[in-house]
């Protein structure tokens, strides 16, 4: 007969890893905050995404196949409904030749990041990169940094001693700006001309 003053207790009291868990790994405290300041301390509190370089990314090289010819109206069109007297084209415009000037130096990639969505660029879309393209001032550009890549806003500043800083804009408050460390290495691969996105 066990003596139910020794007894284990099995319900109740404090557990092993009981508790809510943080994602800060150590210990945190409860603290008083005035209630309109309570948004702006989350927005601090919020984890930055790390940097979206990746060294794995699929190009795919152009090859025009076909030629599709798509009508191409007289007059320009508002966000409406076209007016019953545009029954006629003007001309006809080729796909191909719109969207692609040198087939060569040009690639598609996929977009799997969302670093760019406030320059409308989603992921899932497809950006056309064009390689024979030298990058100005505010470029999106598909960079490569130390061997891995990013797709970011190539910002080109002079600076007080008449010389060029160069660094990467993200398009999205959720995610770092580049700045190049001095043992980092730059290479523009090449500047995007086109977001390719499907809306059904």
């Amino acid at each position: 007969m066990i003596d139910s003053l020794h007894q284990i207790p099995t319900h109740g009291g404090k557990r092993k890893n009981a508790g809510r868990k943080t994602h800060y790994q150590e210990k945190t405290v409860v603290m008083r905050v005035p209630e309109s300041k309570v948004v702006e301390i989350k927005a601090w509190l919020k984890p930055i995404p790390k940097d979206d370089r990746s060294k794995n990314i699929e190009l795919q090289p152009i090859e025009a196949r076909t030629h599709l010819q798509i009508a191409y109206p007289l007059e320009s069109v508002a966000a409406g409904f076209p007016s019953p007297a545009q029954d006629y084209t003007e001309d006809f415009i080729d796909l191909n030749e719109h969207l692609i000037h040198n087939p060569l130096s040009t690639f598609i990639l996929r977009v799997n990041s969302l670093s760019m969505k406030n320059a409308g660029i989603d992921i899932d879309d497809q950006i056309i990169i064009d390689r024979s393209l030298t990058p100005e001032h505010g470029d999106i550009v598909l960079a490569m940094i130390n061997n891995e890549f990013t797709v970011k806003r190539f910002m080109k500043e002079k600076t007080h001693q008449h010389q060029y800083k160069v660094w990467l804009k993200a398009e999205n408050p959720e995610y770092p700006d580049i700045y190049l460390q001095s043992e980092e290495e730059l290479v523009i691969w090449g500047v995007v001309t086109c977001i390719l996105k499907k809306l059904r």
